[in-house]
């Protein structure tokens, strides 16, 4: 099996953050074969954030808000398309449907311990099986059964030429350095308590002399986080969510400082290479949390003090609580001392 073909349809229909971790995959797989044609089936929002990259040449949608729906329309257009390689990055029984959709001789899937809700019956090559390890790491282990090198890790997020004009814009309009916050997530286990945004945009601002901006979706939870935070605040932030992912990536790539949870933005911004506060409690930092990078900025709340615990997928509900504004503070001074000098 080990080659690149040059016919390549990747299934992960998954979160921004594990498109992210999909990227160097897909430019590794370039880098061995640059004649390779490589579909991605994946949901709208990552989809729009990745649409255009150099490495994708076809999208092909799937809604999971179409319900059954959403499998038919996918198994119509798949039925158009032949594939020499289909690589299932996911785990779960509806990516194992759309991975029998497809039309393939080859395809590659986890190993049958990590395979979850059967989606190992779907595939008919395996990766070898491999303890939990980082979520990176695991897609790398893809490149691996293939004979491809991850090295170097590359993610060329953006942003692309035609966003500059937009990015110049946006830094212009203030003449503090950024400091952009991740104020919610998808799931409330991974949120922060807005009242202790609150308190941090008020020293960046004040201590720091930073525009504060506040960055992600329009979800409830979002909207209700930035009321609470804008009524707290003694220097008023400014707001950015709604912006969409493109535009996000040239927000994240001009800020001095982003602080996230475990959400896509920190993975966007680990990508973009710029300094991250991980706020880690509900998951595993060693599994989720920033790959390779700014480890020295993770505040690590999922661990009990001393506990050496092992990497793996159990979450912890209830330990973002743990997460103090001073710990907050604390990861601020070492980025002051560490990273601050970082071109934007």
């Amino acid at each position: 099996m080990p080659g690149v073909p040059d016919n390549i349809c990747v299934v992960m229909m998954s979160a921004v953050g594990d498109a992210v971790h999909t990227l160097p995959v897909l430019n590794a797989l370039k880098r061995a074969n640059p004649a390779a044609r490589i579909t991605w089936i994946l949901q709208p929002a990552p989809a729009s954030l990745v649409r255009g990259h150099r490495s994708v040449d076809e999208i092909i949608i799937f809604d999971r808000r179409h319900g059954w729906r959403a499998f038919a329309d996918i198994r119509a257009e798949l039925a158009r398309r032949h594939f020499d390689l289909v690589i299932d990055l996911q785990v779960y029984f509806k990516a194992g449907i759309v991975t029998a959709f497809t039309k393939a001789p080859v395809k590659l899937g986890f190993d049958r311990a990590r395979a979850r809700d059967f989606n190992w019956l779907f595939t008919n090559r395996k990766i070898p099986a491999h303890p939990v390890q980082h979520v990176q790491d695991q897609y790398f282990e893809f490149l691996a059964a293939l004979g491809v090198s991850a090295e170097p890790v590359e993610w060329d997020l953006g942003p692309w030429p035609n966003e500059r004009a937009w990015q110049r814009e946006f830094v212009a309009s203030t003449d503090r350095p950024i400091a952009s916050l991740v104020v919610a997530t998808s799931k409330p286990e991974k949120d922060w308590i807005p009242s202790r945004w609150a308190e941090v945009c008020d020293v960046l601002h004040a201590r720091y002399g930073m525009q504060v901006v506040l960055v992600g979706g329009t979800s409830e939870r979002e909207r209700a986080a930035e009321r609470q935070i804008l009524a707290s605040t003694s220097h008023r932030p400014r707001s950015e969510l709604g912006s969409g992912l493109r535009k996000l990536v040239s927000i994240l790539d001009a800020s001095a400082l982003v602080i996230s949870p475990d959400t896509g933005p920190l993975h966007m911004s680990v990508a973009l290479n710029r300094p991250v506060i991980s706020l880690m409690g509900y998951t595993n930092p060693k599994r989720t949390g920033p790959y390779r990078k700014f480890h020295d900025l993770v505040i690590d709340a999922y661990g009990d003090p001393g506990e050496n615990y092992p990497i793996s997928m159990e979450n912890r509900p209830g330990r973002m609580m743990r997460i103090e504004t001073k710990d907050v503070l604390e990861k601020i001074a070492v980025w002051k001392t560490r990273y601050a000098s970082l071109s934007t």
